[in-house]
């Protein structure tokens, strides 16, 4: 029986550019990147790559966003956060992370 290779888990963390750290700054076409954002990490979430992904409350030099991914290769987790549209579109800066879930609440549904 072959085994299944386990993938590694990987975080990224997003943090705005310092220009939108003020609210005023947004423009509908940030909004437009951040739509864009949102489905990428839904696309990923659909495939079985996403494990999580949310972000601070409120919008200051503190605020960073998240994005625990799994992937084969740290290559392919540079590839998963270097393709989210909030880092190719220039909005937002991230880092990658080796990362391992040790303790995880299970789904109540």
């Amino acid at each position: 029986m072959e085994q299944e290779k386990r993938q590694s888990q990987f975080i990224y963390v997003l943090r705005p550019i310092p220009r939108l750290l003020k609210e005023e700054n947004w423009t509908e076409q940030e909004e437009k990147i951040i739509d864009k954002h949102f489905a990428y990490l839904q696309n990923l979430l659909a495939e079985g790559k996403l494990i999580l992904a949310g972000k601070t409350c409120g919008l200051d030099e503190k605020t960073f966003g998240v994005v625990i991914i799994e992937a084969d290769s740290i290559e392919e987790a540079y590839q998963m956060m270097n393709n989210d549209p909030g880092v190719s579109d220039g909005i937002m800066t991230a880092e990658l992370f080796t990362y391992n879930v040790a303790i995880m609440r299970q789904s109540n549904s």
